[in-house]
């Protein structure tokens, strides 16, 4: 039976964006499920002005209980850096912007749509090179920084949530390596049965999200369930 709430994808035209989209209603869990980006509906998550239109048009509808962000940048033009002299202050923004900025901007307009009243959750794609601690390579200085900024962001959403929405979860989600545009430059030598397609991917992490209690939120979690450390 269809509930009367909704889920929005925000980024989903991107690989991992379109199959949970496309999994979200196969589920037939949702009444609507809005698919949200830049190239299909004008969506950019660096223009804020954006983003509170797309919020107002969710809110027209029933209330989202599930909002999904897909977005995110590693290369496009900017190869991730392999020494701290390759970092310019171009590329730490950019990623800063994408991988940080906008999710924060998605939080900030979608998070009062969420219904205080029964289960919700709102979650973000972030990245294992994104925890402090699991670094032992270095590196990829502006991708880990910026993802490791979403943590922190997704944390404090959680901290602050849980006093109004207290059935609510906030959560990172590290999909693994899928095979999307964002990581063909570094599918190389990744064992076959560790590159995921988006389909795939998309259903272990929507598997993942529904075991989420408020307990974990805050956190952020791998494909297979287990809890990065920050």
């Amino acid at each position: 039976m269809i509930s009367s709430s909704s889920a929005v994808v925000i980024g989903a035209s991107g690989g991992i964006g379109a199959a949970v989209a496309a999994a979200l209603r196969a589920s037939g869990r949702f009444a609507v499920v809005h698919a949200l980006s830049r190239s299909g509906t004008g969506l950019d998550l660096e223009d804020e002005d954006a983003v509170a239109a797309a919020a107002a048009g969710v809110a027209d509808g029933p209330a989202p209980t599930l909002v999904f962000v897909a977005t995110g940048v590693l290369h496009h033009g900017k190869a991730p850096e392999r020494s701290f002299r390759a970092m310019t202050a171009d590329h730490l923004l950019r990623d800063y912007r994408v991988n940080t900025v906008g999710p924060a901007l998605a939080a900030k307009h979608f998070l009062p749509l969420l219904p205080r009243d029964r289960p919700a959750a709102f979650a973000a794609l972030s990245a294992r090179v994104g925890s402090i601690s699991d670094n032992r390579l270095g590196g990829w200085h502006s991708y880990r920084a910026s993802k490791a900024g979403l943590n922190m962001i997704l944390k404090n959403l959680a901290i602050e949530l849980s006093r109004t929405h207290p059935l609510a979860v906030v959560a990172g989600l590290h999909p693994g390596t899928v095979a999307t545009d964002l990581s063909a430059p570094f599918q190389k030598g990744v064992k076959p049965e560790r590159l995921f397609t988006p389909a795939y991917s998309a259903e272990r992490l929507l598997a993942v999200l529904d075991r989420l209690t408020p307990t974990d939120s805050g956190g952020v979690f791998a494909w297979d369930g287990t809890r990065i450390p920050g």
